[in-house]
């Protein structure tokens, strides 16, 4: 506990001390500019934000702006507001006079996107891997605390579900450790590395989450071998012109599959250089029903929340954001009461989960060198109860009457320290980069019953370099890494660890990447990179009983780190209104661990067992949206994957069927009865699981409909937001490969979701 607060000490002094480095800044440059609308009237409330330097600001009423503290050369702006289409316009500073730009009014706006694949932020046509984002308006139309199934909407992401409360993201048909998560930056280091654990974030408290698609172990160490998720909270308000003030949102929801329903409320504010924001939401379900009837025991009830500050300065700013993830998750347990057949209230195994983080953020600008430090204190508890009796610390035997006391199975908790140190870079107008170190301390504790896997420690360390030179209409990207990992496992004879057991990895990680843009709104890119991944503790150690998945987990302790060789080239097309992509890659992983079923058999419950195989995934995915004509808009995505293992051919397990999804939307604004109203259908169609490895479960394929319908109204001096929605319209049964659930229970039938919400 001494190092643990120690550690904890250094990591703060390091954070507060980073930014005042330094005390005279090269000079800095101040750009004024104008936004007007088509008839050439100033346009208030437009987002400004000058790209990679972290400079934001809103027009005045008369839509003048002003951005100060960029450095000399050229900077890339983007303008946003809502109802009208984004603008990018790159000028040179120091500029010569006030910058004068128009924006066109659409009723489907494009948010002004930017990705942080480089770990800087970069328009989504510069970036040399395929980039999607959900931006905070679909989010908040989201009922589910899963931020997996949010992220199902996106090109190339799928969901592993333990019912529709607990998801994993899947990206490029791999899940687990291998899809890395990050909180505005920071890795999330919750069990969601095991199998029954979703990432520990609340979509709800989410302003926009982007997914990268491909390997970034070049910028965050070990895993994000197939992807990066970064979950990124709303932007901390600013004084504008020292004027204080305090402004909140309220609203609530209801889902009637599950009779559950929430709410949340967000208040946030500033005064003078301090802004700030407390947000909360509280969500219940009862059980899920099917066409057949309800899933006993899949309710759950859970309370998230966040608080955070933010102090600028003319050239620095310190943050500090404290969030808590919590609820109770009750499980559909194999062999349970058929569908439609009600037991026992508390019948069946529960999950609680808790999730505590602090991240303290520290950036300071020194003319065209930009530093940053993140520091971040998470505490992760994972709890299963089962309505079982304990025959012994290894086994559960049945609970001989059907009111089994409910007990403690197991209790795992994880403490995590990370730092990261990094320096941004900009060398006249053509080469910017950054140049990095990073670190993690972390401890689990293993309690009750059921150890599942033993104490440890982990701790790693990496340092990298990351630079993109821009050479006319192109721009080359590469870097590379060096990382150490070091864990200690304490014995535990209830695991068969009969000693303490020490491991040592190091790995080399790389990337180089091209985008050339043969105009301005099209670009086309190649990508090759190198990541690895270490085994976790679930992955090493493992040996005991799930009962919800009525399965006997146990790992290999002669696992290997995984090193992967991605390739990926595409081409993408962006302008105010439309947009299109089309990806693919080939992904091939040495000492690939898999996690497969077996024809064994232990207390009753099948035997699932890690190994260890060469595997290459390849795939494709493409989308398309844009306007139809008036108010029209069609949309359409498809991702497919192919998992073998290398040599034989063989296929691996939990690869998803292709994926085709068609939409289309129409959206008004300025109505007599509605300042906006949009309404929108999407058809997806899943096709039948083919390819199975041994002993898995095939699924058929399916077609699910969903509709939707938003009004935004000002009403007693307020903006009202009423919004509608409907999935499984037509009530369908059917299986998804990727529930957890999908041997014994359909996936739920048609839910109808209301939501309002006000600001004031």
């Amino acid at each position: 506990m001494r190092l643990r607060s120690s550690v904890l000490c250094l990591v703060i002094l390091v954070l507060v001390g980073l930014p005042s480095l330094g005390q005279a800044a090269p000079p800095r440059q101040r750009l004024r500019g104008r936004v007007l609308d088509e008839k050439g009237v100033g346009l208030a409330g437009v987002e400004v934000l000058a790209s990679g330097f972290y400079r934001e600001t809103l027009t005045a009423s008369d839509g003048s702006f002003e951005l100060s503290g960029l450095p000399e050369g050229s900077v890339k702006l983007l303008f946003h507001r809502l109802g009208y289409a984004t603008l990018t316009r790159e000028v040179v500073l120091p500029a010569q006079g006030a910058l004068e730009v128009s924006l066109q009014e659409t009723p489907f706006t494009l948010p002004a996107f930017e990705v942080t694949a480089a770990r800087t932020p970069r328009p989504l046509l510069d970036s040399p891997l395929p980039s999607a984002f959900l931006g905070q308006a679909t989010l908040a139309r989201e009922s589910s605390i899963s931020l997996a199934h949010a992220l199902e909407k996106l090109s190339g992401v799928r969901t592993v579900s333990t019912g529709a409360q607990i998801g994993k993201p899947m990206v490029r048909g791999l899940t687990g450790s291998r899809v890395l998560v990050l909180s505005n930056g920071h890795r999330v280091e919750d069990y969601s590395w095991s199998d029954e654990d979703g990432p520990s974030v609340d979509p709800a408290l989410v302003g926009r989450v982007e997914v990268i698609r491909g390997p970034a172990s070049l910028l965050y160490g070990s895993d994000a071998i197939s992807g990066v998720v970064n979950a990124i909270a709303p932007e901390l308000p600013r004084a504008e012109r020292k004027e204080s003030f305090v402004r909140g949102k309220l609203g609530g929801y209801f889902s009637s599959n599950s009779r559950g329903g929430g709410g949340w409320l967000r208040l946030e504010g500033a005064r003078g250089n301090l802004g700030w924001r407390v947000a909360g939401t509280g969500r219940f379900a009862e059980a899920l029903h099917t066409p057949d009837g309800e899933l006993e025991n899949t309710g759950f009830g859970a309370v998230t929340g966040d608080a955070a500050a933010l102090i600028r300065g003319e050239d620095r700013e310190l943050s500090l954001q404290i969030s808590h993830y919590g609820g109770e998750f009750k499980l559909l347990e194999a062999g349970g009461p058929p569908p439609g057949v009600q037991e026992g209230e508390e019948e069946g195994p529960e999950r609680k989960s808790s999730d505590w983080r602090v991240q303290l953020d520290g950036k300071r600008q020194l003319g065209a060198l930009h530093l940053e430090t993140k520091a971040q204190w998470e505490r992760h508890s994972l709890i299963e109860l089962s309505d079982e009796a304990l025959a012994d610390s290894t086994a559960i035997a049945p609970a001989t009457s059907s009111g089994g006391k409910e007990q403690e199975a197991f209790h795992l908790l994880l403490d995590s320290f990370s730092l990261d140190l990094l320096a941004h870079h900009r060398i006249g107008g053509k080469l910017n980069g950054t140049v990095g170190v990073s670190g993690l301390l972390q401890f689990n504790d293993t309690q009750g019953p059921i150890p599942l896997v033993p104490d440890a420690s982990t701790s790693s360390a990496g340092a990298f370099v990351f630079e993109e030179a821009r050479l006319g209409r192109w721009s080359v990207l590469g870097g590379a890494r060096a990382d150490v990992r070091k864990l200690k496992a304490d014995a535990n004879p209830g695991l068969a660890l009969v000693a303490d057991d020490e491991r040592d990895w190091s790995a080399f990680s790389s990337d180089m990447g091209a985008v050339f843009r043969p105009q301005r709104h099209l670009a086309l890119s190649v990508n090759a990179g190198l990541a690895w991944r270490a085994p976790t503790l679930f992955e090493l150690y493992a040996d005991g009983p799930q009962i919800a998945e009525a399965r006997y987990l146990r790992g290999r302790a002669d696992l290997k780190a995984e090193h992967a060789l991605d390739l990926d080239a595409g081409v993408r097309y962006e302008t105010e209104r439309v947009r299109a992509e089309l990806s693919v890659y080939r992904n091939r992983i040495d000492d690939f661990v898999a996690l497969s079923p077996t024809a064994g058999m232990i207390d009753g419950l099948r035997l699932w067992e890690y190994g260890r195989t060469d595997a290459i995934l390849s795939g494709m995915e493409a989308g398309l949206s844009g306007p139809v004509g008036g108010p029209f808009r069609l949309s359409g995505r498809f991702d497919t994957v192919r998992g073998e293992v290398r040599g034989s051919g063989d296929p691996l397990p939990l690869i998803p069927p292709p994926r085709g999804v068609l939409g289309a939307e129409a959206a008004w604004q300025e109505l007599s009865w509605a300042e906006q109203f949009q309404v929108g259908v999407e058809i997806e169609l899943v096709s039948r699981k083919h390819r199975l490895a041994s002993e898995e479960f095939s699924t058929a394929g399916y077609v699910l409909v969903a509709c939707g319908a938003q009004l935004n109204r000002v009403l007693m001096g307020r903006e009202w937001e009423v919004s509608l929605r409907m999935d499984n319209l037509l009530d369908k049964r059917y299986r998804d490969f990727l529930s957890r659930y999908k041997e014994f229970a359909d996936n739920p039938g048609r839910d109808v979701r209301l939501k309002v919400a006000t600001s004031f």
